[in-house]
């Protein structure tokens, strides 16, 4: 599982077929309170904003979250984090 702050979004020219509802965000990831690289990750909530603190899943449990068999995600969004506690 990992943590982040939604900082932008991906536009896609061409997507597979079983995203073209999903959006792509890009997500600056949390690690011990501090940056730890960028993410683009499909919003499975397909509710995150900018400045949103999320927390995501990776792997094939992120492809599973959709529900659609043989989806091409490597990390996805599947909630959002109401507090954080440590200073960025």
């Amino acid at each position: 599982m990992y943590a982040g702050v939604v900082t932008g979004s991906v536009v896609a020219t061409v997507k597979d077929s079983a995203l073209e509802t999903v959006p792509l965000l890009i997500v600056r990831k949390i690690e011990n309170g501090r940056e730890a690289g960028l993410i683009i990750a499909a919003d499975h909530t397909r509710q995150a904003g900018m400045g949103d603190h999320v927390y995501m899943i990776g792997s094939k449990e992120a492809a599973r979250i959709f529900r659609v068999p043989r989806i091409p995600v490597d990390v996805a969004i599947v909630g959002f984090i109401d507090t954080y506690n440590e200073e960025l």
